[in-house]
């Protein structure tokens, strides 16, 4: 039961950040692609905005894949958690813990469930 439990987490996890790489890089599931994405960036902030939105945009597509799959667990790990600070600190941080006021409350637990899964490791029903 506990490989089947994180394989769930994973692919949970994984797919969700796969769709948030591509609403990035190809403007998929409502998303802005680099342009639009890019440009609100850079209305925080984040410079330059169309290049970050790119570097975003691949590492939650790859440390989604890469955490759905089980593969480079480690890896997938620090990509998650490197998108989700980056979130906590140039988005969320500043209004507070909670989500219904917009805080860091989801990316949090996204970065936490990330870690935890790599130092557990991906479970038996994982590729790598």
């Amino acid at each position: 039961m506990l490989a089947l439990g994180l394989l769930l987490i994973r692919l949970v996890v994984g797919l969700l950040f796969i769709g948030h790489g591509a609403q990035k890089l190809f403007g998929w599931f409502g998303g802005y692609g680099p342009k639009g994405t890019g440009g609100w960036m850079e209305s925080i902030g984040i410079k330059p905005g169309v290049v970050m939105a790119v570097l975003a945009g691949v590492m939650e597509l790859l440390g989604g894949i890469l955490f759905a799959t089980g593969l480079f667990t480690p890896l997938a790990a620090v990509l998650i958690t490197l998108t989700m600070l980056g979130a906590i600190i140039k988005v969320h941080g500043k209004n507070g813990i909670w989500a219904t006021a917009n805080g860091y409350e989801y990316p949090l637990v996204l970065m936490v469930v990330a870690i935890g899964i790599a130092l557990i490791g991906p479970g038996a029903y994982a590729l790598g």
